[in-house]
């Protein structure tokens, strides 16, 4: 699997994990979480659907350390995608699953995150350098297809 390596103004470089925007057929934004010292502490990459249909799909990247990993904060991807679709409330989380995906010669460890409102898909996994990485998406179940869709992207998509 391939990366992005981005070098944040302060702090740890890490390697930015999404879809190449031209290979999806809406619109991509991308958000930057800024720690108080100027250092990158997640970036998040919102693909919407065609026609301005809404969110398809939230990818967050979440190095160590980063305030969006912390007990009680809750998956921020998830509260970004539901609150972009004008939901009030979140759903309750009702648990987690842990599935093993082969990815190349690897293998990965998703897990599944559960909530009552069955149209909020969310997996996560942490890569070997200590990021998270937390994929949601709304009215779309999350294959492991996905994970043979996440490569590099060009570094002038995020500005640098």
């Amino acid at each position: 699997m391939g990366f992005l390596r981005r070098r944040p103004p302060a702090g740890p470089d890490f390697d930015v994990l999404a879809i190449p925007f031209t290979d999806w057929p809406g619109s991509v934004v991308v958000h930057i979480l800024p720690g108080a010292d100027g250092s990158c502490q997640g970036i998040f990459v919102r693909y919407d659907l065609l026609a301005g249909r809404g969110p398809a799909m939230l990818v967050g990247n979440l190095p160590a350390g980063s305030p969006g990993r912390a007990d009680g904060v809750g998956r921020i991807e998830a509260q970004q995608l539901v609150a972009a679709l004008g939901h009030e409330e979140m759903p309750e989380e009702l648990g987690v699953e842990e599935h093993p995906v082969m990815q190349d010669d690897g293998l990965l460890i998703v897990r599944r995150v559960k909530y009552a409102e069955g149209r909020l898909a969310c997996v996560e996994f942490d890569r070997s350098d200590d990021v998270q990485v937390r994929i949601v998406s709304w009215d779309r179940p999350i294959t492991d297809d996905i994970f043979a869709l996440l490569k590099p992207i060009p570094a002038e998509s995020f500005g640098g």
